[in-house]
């Protein structure tokens, strides 16, 4: 009886817990969407639609802040800043190998250290980010010109805004359930679209049935199938694992008799999940965020370096290109960055397990090093496939939305699959 006590006890308080984690996932949204509702003092926003109509890129950062930048809210950068310093010191650490044992030797205490380098790296990037984006605004006329002090006011109200909003998504990640970083994003994307299906009938719609315009018709039932194809294939994708099977030796304790038992080692094809792609559109910013500085300079050498690069940004098949490529290359990156196939083989050799087939230690590591180079093969192919296949319909069909949508719902499908698999980790841990 006192043992049945005690197990309603704990599904109780486990219950609390989840719920709490779940209420502080709410309250972290819904202060996400009133800072987006904020805007940056002295700022007017009347020609900022055109703008974003017309240069990708911005549409995608407004996607990300969550339509804060329609508003020109404080946090009209969004996560980007934050992501673009998280992608400089992953990279640093191919380069720095005290970085990298920082990183992958020195434990929870390292990786704490890591991670704070990285948010110190986001107030320089928000600061250059902010003033490119106000200076650029500016010389389209979207604001008023602004003196110094009141840029310097702007830029630190920018600063603030980013901080806030990376602190309130790792806030989400240790006080809640899934990634606060991807679930701002997913919130972000999810916000828009209301907005971006009342544009679409404002472009397209008529007064009579079927209340479209009936040669787009054809585009929006390919675009819905299509969208269709693309879930179920990330579903799949993200799902599909490759087993490595996995033995364990044999041990007579006693009378007892330990091991013996065969498991696998799963690989997944996607292990990277959706940074990739968030990685290489962060990346993409910078040649429309430079062209803009050097559109400013009388230097002819940078004029010309900043219409070279508006010239790739607005090229859709070569911008295309570029973007498989990153999310490519990026795939390869960060799964060889978060998966030690050396780690794996040496913590196998100390529990006493091994492959069958495949001699223990640096023979195993080569192995399970070769299955991973193969699987992410497929999985980067995929990933860089699914990226680019929505601006390629863009660019056949013409329709600005598809580009953005159709990379919105490969993040959105992705975060809430994780966001899933997290919830269900909390049920499990409950009945157990």
């Amino acid at each position: 009886m006192f043992q049945t006590f005690l197990q309603k006890t704990d599904l109780v308080i486990h219950d609390r817990i989840l719920r709490g984690r779940i209420l502080f996932v709410g309250f972290g949204l819904l202060l996400f969407r009133l800072l987006s509702a904020i805007p940056v003092p002295g700022v007017q926003a009347d020609r900022l639609r055109t703008l974003l109509t017309d240069f990708q890129f911005l549409g995608f950062l407004n996607v990300f802040s969550g339509g804060g930048l329609n508003k020109l809210s404080v946090i009209m950068l969004g996560l980007g800043p934050y992501i673009t310093g998280s992608i400089i010191m992953q990279l640093s650490t191919v380069m720095s190998p005290r970085l990298k044992a920082m990183y992958h030797e020195e434990g929870e205490i390292g990786r704490k250290r890591f991670v704070q380098y990285g948010r110190l790296l986001t107030v320089p990037l928000a600061a250059l980010q902010g003033y490119a984006l106000l200076t650029m605004l500016e010389k389209q006329s979207i604001i008023a010109p602004l003196s110094a002090m009141g840029m310097i006011t702007n830029i630190v109200v920018i600063i603030g805004g980013a901080m806030l909003l990376t602190w309130i998504g790792e806030l989400m990640t240790e006080f809640g359930a899934g990634n606060g970083t991807s679930i701002l994003i997913f919130a972000g994307i999810v916000s828009t679209l209301p907005s971006q299906i009342a544009q679409f009938f404002v472009t397209y719609g008529t007064q009579t049935f079927p209340f479209i315009d009936p040669s787009v018709i054809p585009t929006v039932i390919a675009f819905i199938v299509v969208a269709i194809v693309i879930v179920t294939a990330v579903v799949y994708a993200t799902e599909a694992e490759r087993p490595i099977p996995i033995t364990y030796a044999k041990q007579i304790r006693g009378n007892r008799q330990y091991g013996g038992i065969s498991t696998y080692l799963p690989i997944r094809i996607n292990q990277a999940g959706v940074i990739p792609i968030i990685f290489a559109l962060s990346m993409l910013v910078f040649p429309q965020v430079l062209a803009s500085l050097f559109a400013l300079t009388k230097q002819p050498m940078l004029l010309n370096a900043g219409k070279g690069m508006l010239w790739f940004v607005q090229n859709p098949w070569l911008y295309s290109v570029t973007y498989f490529i990153l999310v490519f290359v990026f795939t390869f990156f960060y799964t060889a960055i978060t998966f030690e196939p050396e780690s794996v083989a040496t913590n196998l050799q100390k529990n006493g397990a091994f492959i069958p087939g495949v001699r223990p230690g640096q023979t195993t590591a080569e192995y399970i090093e070769k299955i991973v180079a193969r699987v992410t093969l497929v999985g980067a192919t995929f990933l860089a496939i699914i990226a680019v296949l929505p601006l390629i319909m863009k660019s056949l069909t013409g329709i600005q939305s598809l580009a953005i949508g159709g990379t919105a719902l490969l993040i959105v499908v992705s975060v809430v699959l994780d966001l899933i698999k997290k919830v269900d980790a909390q049920i499990s841990m409950r009945e157990y």
